[in-house]
């Protein structure tokens, strides 16, 4: 074993001077950034089935998720995956990556703002720090929005209310 001493990206930025004295600054949407928080609530009735999907909030394709934060009441039966859809302005809406946040996400027992960022296990911990566009697997920012949607994988035979709510990082 070793001693080590290791900065992440901000921080490797900052001590990455041109000349003494002089810092790097690293993007704000790594460090120091804003966050945006973004909430929608959805009335799901008994009998709302699979495929069934739930339009939340929308999101820019260049910024960085720092939260996605799932509220539900029991929802007997219900199971969702939660991703990202196109607008309906654009490829009539149709889903980008269904379960790119989580994959069939239990929603029959009630949440209280449980994190599902890394549920499907797209996002793992060594890509925190990237935008949507680079998780999607896209060589550029192409400046889009997406909308935030649960898709039900299993039908809720009860009625209730589920809650996204988006913590975001812009960079500004």
């Amino acid at each position: 074993m070793a001693v080590v001493n290791k900065g992440s990206a901000a921080i490797t930025a900052r001590d990455s001077a041109a000349a003494p004295g002089v810092s790097q600054l690293a993007s704000t949407k790594v460090a120091t950034g804003r966050v945006k928080e973004s909430i929608g609530v959805i009335a799901v009735a008994n009998g709302d089935s699979t495929a069934s999907v739930l339009h939340f909030f929308t999101i820019n394709s260049g910024w960085r998720v720092g939260a996605v934060l799932a509220s539900c009441t029991a929802l007997t039966g219900a199971a969702a995956d939660i991703g990202l859809y196109d607008l309906p302005t654009r490829n009539a809406g149709a889903v980008v990556d269904a379960d790119f946040f989580a994959s069939a996400q239990d929603l029959s027992a009630a949440l209280d703002g449980t994190n599902v960022l890394r549920e499907s296990g797209l996002i793992t911990v060594e890509k925190l720090e990237w935008p949507v566009w680079r998780l999607l697997g896209l060589a550029t920012d192409p400046g889009i929005q997406y909308d935030v949607c649960a898709t039900l994988t299993a039908g809720a035979t009860a009625a209730g209310f589920v809650a996204l709510k988006g913590h975001f990082i812009d960079g500004n």
